[in-house]
């Protein structure tokens, strides 16, 4: 967790950049990535020399070369622990033209995060601010995992908070859940095709690290989790720096995190590849046909990108393959003909396994759109015999434009649930399902079958669901409980009504007296 301090100090960092000139908070969040990929890259090259001194052999892999630059300042000058001690004058005339130019040309650490550096623009206004910030990062300690982490997540939550680009942050306890859901293993290869920030591959780290950290300690499962595990599609550059940043400060050293518009593009050396999607792609429309992936459109005929990224996460997955992906509710009930076949193709062709309807406020003050989560198994031979729902009401967050928390943070999230069961009361819950959602899916085999629909979740039998024309919406289902009214017999209520009558002419002949 993040100390008050930092949080404050992270505050006025941020607010220094918007006084200076800055006011996008995308291009906040891309100076100070940048930034860390510098310190980065001299830890790194700090590792080397330390190993070389140890085997008194050379160094293996210089990140800094030997001699002056091309301008004729020595390279040496070039790295973290050098510039930081400068003047903040000096200090601005090296990192903008020294050490940036070298950042665009050098071939990195080999890393995905290298590579998006080759476009990389010094921007910082003012040598006073660059000195701030350069203090501010260095106090930071990076050999703490947690902390850095936790120091970007909340960074990244400042453009969320800014109200800009918030397209790109699914709410991080959304995202926990999906995760929680589908419980990744050691041996998954996961993608993310819309990645953005990589929310969702750093949280399934966390999970893994959390709940199978004997994955560190082999060999075979580290290298997997460090260069095989984890793959996320962006089609903004400047995403794919902070996404691939925001992996290397949560501990995954080479993620393939890479350019690919995943719509428009082919996907013949990512077909079957994947044992786990999570994703909350972009709903923006329409594409053209002609700027559509033509293997997509051989599983759907349809504009509609909601659908082509349901049709590319069935492309992308191998048989046995997971998904948890937030669809907006019309893929639910859409009637049209692409609509229709696509959930034909989820409930008869695949394994469709949930539908959790999330809050209408869920992803405020970027959108109202309702949205739901769905999970499914690729079987590419059926395997559907029921679907869970839950009809989830609160998510522990106002569903206002300020989204605030309704509870405590240790009842916010999936906090409160302890040995399979939620710890929340009753009124708790009303303001946080999310435990709840877990615990009961956990029972979705067992005693959630025994749940009417007039609960907050049940199954219901793919029959029903063919029935009612592949129609997935939980309204199509729920059953609602109407209040039953105690009636008195027929002759007390006449005799009321005479006594009534009787009072009312009483009542009649004293306003006539009144009046005469």
């Amino acid at each position: 967790m993040l100390t008050g301090e930092l949080r404050s100090q992270i505050d006025a960092i941020w607010n220094s950049f918007w006084s200076g000139g800055i006011s996008n908070p995308m291009e906040v969040m891309e100076q100070i990535t940048y930034l860390l990929f510098l310190r980065r890259l001299d830890d790194l090259h700090t590792l080397e020399e330390n190993k070389s001194v140890r085997l008194s052999q050379p160094m293996e892999r210089r990140t800094f070369p030997e001699g002056p630059d091309a301008k004729g300042r020595d390279y040496n000058d070039l790295r973290w622990s050098r510039f930081k001690n400068f003047s903040p004058a000096e200090m601005y005339t090296v990192v903008g033209e020294h050490v940036f130019p070298f950042l665009r040309t050098m071939g990195g650490d080999g890393s995905t995060y290298a590579q998006h550096m080759k476009d990389a623009r010094f921007t910082i206004p003012t040598a006073a601010l660059l000195a701030k910030v350069v203090d501010l990062l260095d106090h930071i300690p990076m050999e703490d995992r947690d902390t850095k982490g936790d120091l970007y997540e909340y960074m990244l939550s400042k453009i969320a908070s800014a109200g800009q680009n918030g397209q790109f942050r699914t709410p991080r306890h959304i995202i926990q859940l999906m995760v929680e859901l589908t419980a990744p293993t050691a041996k998954d290869v996961i993608c993310d095709p819309a990645s953005g920030t990589c929310g969702f591959l750093v949280a399934a780290g966390e999970y893994l690290r959390d709940k199978h950290p004997e994955i560190l300690r082999d060999p075979l499962a580290r290298e997997h989790f460090h260069h095989g595990m984890f793959h996320g599609y962006d089609f903004d550059n400047t995403m794919l720096r902070i996404g691939s940043m925001n992996m290397a400060l949560h501990g995954v050293d080479n993620p393939d995190i890479r350019y690919k518009d995943s719509l428009a593009q082919d996907h013949a050396g990512d077909e079957e590849k994947y044992s786990l999607i999570l994703a909350n792609p972009p709903f923006a429309g329409s594409l053209d046909y002609e700027n559509t992936a033509k293997d997509l459109l051989a599983i759907v005929k349809t504009k509609k990108t909601e659908l082509l990224f349901l049709a590319l996460f069935l492309r992308l997955l191998k048989p046995g393959g997971r998904a948890a992906v937030i669809v907006p509710d019309g893929v639910l009930f859409g009637s049209s003909k692409a609509h229709k076949e696509l959930r034909r193709m989820l409930v008869e062709d695949q394994k469709l396994d949930a539908v959790i309807s999330l809050p209408s406020g869920a992803f405020k003050p970027y959108a109202g759109v309702s949205t739901a989560i769905l999970l499914f198994t690729k079987t590419n031979s059926g395997g559907t015999d029921k679907v869970w729902f839950y009809d989830m009401k609160a998510d522990g967050w106002s569903l206002d434009d300020k989204r605030q928390p309704l509870l405590s943070e240790d009842k916010l999230g999936l906090q409160p649930l302890k040995d399979g069961r939620s710890q929340l009361s009753e009124a708790e819950h009303a303001k946080n399902n999310l435990p709840d959602v877990l615990a009961r899916w956990g029972q979705r085999d067992d005693a959630e079958l025994e749940r009417d629909r007039t609960d907050q979740s049940f199954c219901v039998p793919k029959g029903d669901i063919v029935g009612n024309d592949y129609d997935l919406s939980i309204n199509r289902y729920k059953e609602v409980v109407h209040a039953v009214s105690e009636h008195l017999p027929p002759k007390e209520i006449l005799a009321k009504l005479a006594v009534l009558e009787l009072e009312i002419q009483a009542g009649m002949k004293e306003l006539e007296g009144m009046l005469n």
